[in-house]
């Protein structure tokens, strides 16, 4: 049978009508040096032929089943991987410019949904290595699945492994396409009905016995329901108001160790320091343009992984709630931080992502929209490599991850790498154009949060 996109990554997939919500990820990796070309593409070539979404597209379903993955039947792996080098003695910056114009452009929708660049070049001999795909494709926890199986533990190349055959990229008819329509269509129809059927008898038995508490449950569950979903008419920033197409990416670094703990000194975790040190940026970025800040609207990232899911796949929900990002103390943003984002991990939708996902694709994209648009910030943190490791024979120095905006003026994605976290910013100049006054106001803010530290 024909597989389907899940619900939430089709939701991904529609809202790009309008471009400023594209789903674009782009990942940067610094090498001490060039690795071995030969060794990547083996490397990737066998990864591919083991997960069938990098060898596929997406193509369109009769509705109203959503978009489903075929095979490219031009798959060409020296399309998706490609080699470059800078002109002259190149920086961070060069490739921080290469993987922001990687980060603006479309895919190319009859292929499959990523590209690998390597740069050579670097004035200090090293070399990096942009990958970027489609967050269809995976999440970050998957995202650092994947790539531990490209990474080697020494720069010793792996030995060459016999490729299993490439896929028969033979697709359904069109009489075919509609039949798994139909089976999709019953088979959720089906699940749906049988759902009810196990679960109408204990609802009445509740209800008999328990009326007040099941009353109470069906109240609280529909309330999270709206809480995950609830329209946003406006932003919560009076001064980043504006959206457009343009991206500016930055970096910084922090010390893990410091950062957790200063996190656990305000009772919170290494991801609440982490949304802190993002908002008190916001906070000091909003003062110097001499504007008095609230609370503002965030979108994070929860993983809804298991042990039982395989390898790459999405599996997380967008958890919208505020942030106090007016608090200026350090520590107290931390604690109510850990406090609003225990709640939203608590919620009683996250069981219901998918059926939600479902939902929200029914409704008009101007209106899906109009939401994402007026959400502040995003902020995601994404548990990396905690050893040392290679990519074709050579060591890897850095890895930086920066996920889309999908409407919001920024996005800060966190990824550690062996005692380091990495922060992968990713502005829209519509919303923030002087990038340089708000990145000084993010390391300002970390470094605030890290002297709670000592």
């Amino acid at each position: 049978m024909t597989v389907f996109m899940r619900n939430s990554d089709a939701f991904t997939w529609a809202m790009e009508t309008d471009p400023r919500l594209r789903s674009t990820v782009v990942t940067v990796l610094l090498l001490d040096r060039s690795p071995d070309w030969g060794a990547v593409r083996e490397r990737f070539d066998l990864m591919s032929r083991k997960l069938p979404m990098f060898r596929q597209r997406v193509a369109a379903s009769p509705r109203p089943a959503p978009p489903r993955w075929e095979y490219d039947p031009n798959f060409d792996l020296d399309y998706h991987m490609r080699r470059t080098a800078l002109p002259a003695a190149g920086t961070l910056d060069d490739v921080l410019e290469l993987a922001r114009l990687a980060e603006m452009q479309d895919f190319d929708r009859a292929r499959a949904l990523w590209e690998t660049t390597l740069v050579e070049g670097l004035d200090d001999g090293g070399a990096a290595v942009i990958c970027k795909f489609h967050h269809a494709l995976t999440d970050g926890v998957g995202g650092v699945q994947i790539a531990m199986n490209l990474f080697s533990l020494s720069e010793n190349l792996y030995e060459p492994e016999t490729l299993p055959p490439e896929p028969k990229a033979s697709g359904p008819s069109l009489f075919g396409r509609y039949l798994d329509t139909f089976r999709y269509d019953t088979g959720l129809l089906g699940g749906a009905l049988a759902g009810a059927a196990r679960w109408a008898p204990r609802l009445v038995y509740d209800s008999v016995r328990r009326p007040v508490a099941t009353i109470r449950s069906a109240a609280s569950t529909t309330a999270s329901v709206y809480r995950t979903v609830r329209p946003i008419s406006h932003t919560g920033s009076p001064l980043v108001t504006d959206r457009g197409l343009n991206r500016r990416l930055g970096v910084h670094h922090v010390s893990t160790p410091l950062l957790r703990e200063a996190a656990h000194r305000c009772g919170g975790a290494l991801n609440d320091a982490f949304v802190a040190g993002v908002a008190g940026g916001l906070r000091r970025y909003h003062e110097k343009h001499g504007v008095t800040v609230g609370d503002l609207h965030l979108t994070m990232p929860v993983s809804l992984r298991t042990r039982a899911d395989g390898i790459g796949g999405n599996r997380i929900t967008l958890m919208r709630f505020d942030v106090p990002v007016g608090e200026a103390d350090p520590a107290a943003r931390i604690k109510a931080i850990h406090q609003r984002s225990g709640a939203v991990r608590d919620e009683r939708s996250l069981p219901f992502t998918q059926a939600i996902a479902g939902a929200l694709n029914l409704m008009p994209r101007w209106y899906i929209g109009s939401v994402l648009r007026h959400v502040d910030f995003l902020a995601s943190d994404v548990p990396g490599v905690p050893v040392p490791v290679f990519l074709g024979g050579a060591p890897v120095r850095a890895q930086y991850a920066f996920g889309p905006t999908i409407g919001s003026s920024v996005n800060v994605t966190l990824l550690t790498y062996v005692d380091t976290c990495t922060l992968g910013i990713n502005v829209d100049t519509a919303a923030i154009p002087d990038y340089g006054v708000f990145h000084d106001a993010i390391v300002a803010s970390f470094d605030e949060l890290l002297a709670l530290a000592s």
